[in-house]
């Protein structure tokens, strides 16, 4: 079968746009080859690709501002992207847009120890931030499983937080300030070194926007002083339902650990066989880590053990040196990579009240069987953030879909249970079409009214975030 020949009043445009980019860019600042395109065909939600027009990797604020300005002037859809770790495609091109990344946006502009602020490019990765300050006893709080590899940018688009979030907050608790562009290439600052800034929170609307108001080039953090020490706990379970009211317990009683994190048997082995963490054999397995003095470590750990003791444990045992908690640590950082050694999957990100943790993962194994999917669970327990992982065969014909299907019912279920269709991930394309769950039709006006005040055309990050149907009919009124 012949393919239709191009049009050439699309090719006239493309090369018009690249004539247009490239004078204003580097030669490796603009990537026109069909090849090198294809690298930035999808993010980590793999099973959606498309090759974009071109894509562009600005050097500075002013470039994003020129890069923007001429996409606006020819109608050039643009999607930002950072390092191109989203599970949920909210870096997935389309066929007529540029991707604008940001990788080359690494610089760090200024440390201020007094103030306890870090002000960077946004390119920069998570774990290159605390490495930016840890030498001086500080460092920076939210530390998603990606963290070796995310960038400031997509922690920020889609208000990433991490195993430590129950304590310090996810990012928009820790973003004191940012630089941002415009569709049309209007730099505005929002925020700054101080606490609140006065007027409408425009940076707590920027923050988790999922790069639907604008490219954010530069962003203030707040830092902390380390901790004195920090050191976690093993707690096995025999089923996931008494996990699950442990971790319901331990937040009732008033305790504050730094991270509950949940990981049932078959994330476990997968771990365990991946980074020899010494977890136990158990159906299900808790990582409760305080910091703070010794004494209060010792406090705390004892009231969370004593409450622990009264679910009948299958193991509960204390790390007893640093090595032992980073190999502990380094498992559950690892999770996503060693279930990917063993099983195609899809992960998913909802959130749920604490209380409803044992109700909610029964009725998950009891989908499971009904869609015929295993289901592995790790997620941050303390705070709700479920991360549920569903396996499935790639290979095999109709798998995708019914796990999309499964997926789908996770997430009504969440929202039923009185939480909502994601705490880190973002909503991307993958649960663009879910929204109508948890949002009325006046809700989604509202927030669709919002977007046409920052990008009135639609051009940033088209076909994310609100129902298809939705954004057509916005971008092409």
């Amino acid at each position: 079968m012949e393919m239709p020949a191009p049009d050439p009043a699309v090719l006239a445009r493309r090369a018009r746009v690249l004539s247009r980019l490239g004078a204003i860019l580097p030669a490796e600042a603009l990537i026109s080859d069909e090849a090198e395109r294809r690298a930035y065909e999808c993010d980590a939600l793999t099973a959606y690709r498309c090759v974009p027009m071109a894509v562009v990797l600005p050097g500075s604020t002013e470039e994003v501002a020129a890069i923007l300005r001429i996409c606006h002037e020819e109608g050039v859809p643009v999607v930002p992207r950072g390092a191109g770790t989203s599970l949920a495609g909210g870096a997935l091109p389309t066929e007529d847009s540029i991707i604008l990344g940001v990788a080359r946006l690494r610089a760090v502009l200024e440390v201020d120890y007094a103030d306890r602020i870090i002000r960077v490019q946004t390119g920069i990765t998570n774990l290159a931030v605390t490495g930016e300050v840890e030498g001086d006893g500080f460092f920076y709080a939210p530390d998603p499983s990606s963290q070796l590899a995310c960038a400031i940018a997509g922690n920020i688009a889609m208000n990433s937080g991490g195993a430590h979030c129950l304590k310090y907050g996810v990012t928009t608790n820790n973003l004191l300030g940012v630089t941002m562009v415009l569709m049309d290439g209007t730099v505005v600052e929002l925020g700054g070194a101080h606490l609140d800034a006065a007027g409408y929170d425009l940076l707590g609307l920027v923050c988790g926007s999922e790069g639907q108001l604008g490219v954010v080039t530069e962003a203030s953090l707040r830092i902390l002083p380390k901790p004195e020490g920090a050191r976690p706990v093993l707690m096995g379970f025999d089923s996931n339902e008494v996990a699950g009211a442990c971790v319901s317990d331990i937040i009732k009683a008033g305790v504050l650990p730094v991270a509950i994190e949940f990981m049932d048997r078959p994330c476990i082995r997968a771990c365990e066989d991946f980074a020899k963490a010494g977890y136990p054999d158990c159906e299900a397995l808790l990582i409760v880590e305080v910091e703070g003095s010794e004494a209060e470590i010792d406090e705390q750990l004892g009231l969370i053990m004593q409450i622990a003791r009264r679910h009948n444990p299958v193991e509960l045992r204390e790390s007893q040196s640093e090595g032992e908690s980073k190999k502990i640590w380094l498992g559950r950082k690892s999770a996503f990579g060693a279930m990917g050694q063993i099983n195609d999957y899809m992960c998913l990100d909802g959130t749920i009240p604490v209380s409803s943790l044992p109700f909610v993962l029964r009725r998950i194994g009891e989908m499971s069987r009904e869609f015929g999917l295993d289901v592995a669970n790790v997620f941050h327990a303390g705070d709700g953030n479920m991360h549920p992982l569903i396996l499935f065969d790639a290979n095999k014909p109709g798998d995708l879909e019914r796990c999309e299907a499964f997926g789908a019912e996770i997430l009504k279920l969440c929202v039923e249970a009185g939480g909502c269709l994601t705490g880190e991930h973002g909503v991307g394309i993958e649960k663009r079409d879910l929204m109508a769950v948890q949002f009325a039709p006046e809700d989604l006006e509202a927030q669709m009214r919002v977007k046409d005040v920052f990008d009135p055309e639609w051009l940033l990050n088209p076909a994310k975030v609100f129902p298809l149907a939705a954004s057509a009919a916005r971008r092409a009124a």
